[in-house]
C-alpha cells in the first residue's frame, strides 16, 4: 500500500477546515429549502381572497396573508426604512401608522419604495389625509436581520432606521397595535410596491452550497496530494541515504 505522510499542520488545517466547509454547504442547502417553501407559501396565500382586519388577530399563521383595510394614516410618526435598493438606485421603504376603523387596531403599513439619490436633502413624500381603502398582505420577516448599532429610540420623525420592529413603536407610542408590518398593493398612497419575497432565492442558496461543496473536496484533494508527495519524497531521500552509505 503507497505511504501517506501529509504532515501535522496540513492535518490540522484540514481537520478544521473540511468539516466547516461541508456543514456551510449543507447549511445553504437547508436555507434553500427554506427559501423554496416560502416563496410557494407566498404564491398560494397572495391570490387567495383578502380577509377582514378583524381576522388579523386571530390568525396563528398570518404571513403574507392578503388583508382589506379602511382607515387613516399618521403621517406625524413615519418611518423610512434606510438601505433599500431596486434596480440598482438606493431610496427607503416608508412605513406609517395605519387606523383601522372596523377594529380600532393600529397597524404599521409598507407604503412601498421610494428613491433618495441625494442625502443631504429628505426624502420626499405624501399622505393621503382622508380615510383610504387599502389591499395589503402581512410581511413576517423570515429570520433576525443583523445590525451593526441599534436604531436610537428617541430619534426625530420622521425616523430613519435599518430594520423595523412594530412592537417596540406601539410601545413607544401607547398604542393598541398589530405585531407585523402589512406591505400594501398598489393603491392609494402607495409608492413602488413590486415587493421581493425574500431578498436571496433558492437558487443563489444552491449556487453557494456548489461553491463549500467544492472548495472542501479541493481541499480533501490537495491533502491527498500532499501527503503522497511528502511520503514518496521521503522514500527518495531515505533511498539515497541509504546509497551513500
Amino acid at each position: 500500500m503507497k505511504a501517506f505522510r501529509p504532515g501535522i499542520v496540513p492535518s490540522l488545517v484540514v481537520a478544521v477546515l473540511l468539516p466547516v466547509m461541508v456543514c456551510l454547504g449543507f447549511w445553504q442547502l437547508s436555507r434553500g429549502e427554506q427559501k423554496r417553501v416560502l416563496m410557494d407559501s407566498y404564491a398560494e396565500r397572495r391570490v387567495a381572497q383578502p380577509m377582514a382586519s378583524v381576522e388579523l388577530q386571530e390568525t396563528a399563521d398570518p404571513a403574507f396573508r392578503p388583508v382589506s383595510l379602511r382607515g387613516q394614516f399618521d403621517a406625524e410618526h413615519s418611518i423610512l426604512l434606510d438601505n433599500r435598493q431596486h434596480d440598482g438606485k438606493v431610496g427607503v421603504e416608508l412605513l406609517q401608522p395605519f387606523l383601522d376603523q372596523a377594529t380600532g387596531l393600529w397597524l404599521l403599513v409598507n407604503r412601498g419604495w421610494l428613491p433618495w439619490p441625494d442625502r443631504r436633502t429628505p426624502p420626499a413624500f405624501s399622505t393621503p389625509e382622508q380615510a383610504v381603502n387599502l389591499q395589503a398582505w402581512v410581511y413576517v420577516a423570515p429570520g433576525t436581520t443583523f445590525q451593526l448599532h441599534a436604531d436610537p429610540a428617541d430619534a426625530p420623525w420622521p425616523r430613519l432606521v435599518t430594520t423595523v420592529e412594530p412592537d417596540k413603536l406601539w410601545a413607544e407610542l401607547g398604542r393598541n397595535g398589530y405585531a407585523y408590518q402589512l406591505r400594501q398593493q398598489s393603491g392609494p398612497g402607495a409608492y413602488r410596491t413590486d415587493w421581493p419575497v425574500v431578498a436571496m432565492g433558492p437558487e443563489k442558496h444552491l449556487g453557494y452550497a456548489v461553491q463549500w461543496f467544492a472548495m472542501a473536496a479541493a481541499l480533501f484533494g490537495l491533502f491527498l496530494y500532499l501527503g503522497w508527495h511528502n511520503a514518496g519524497r521521503q522514500h527518495g531521500n531515505h533511498h539515497e541515504s541509504n546509497q551513500h552509505v
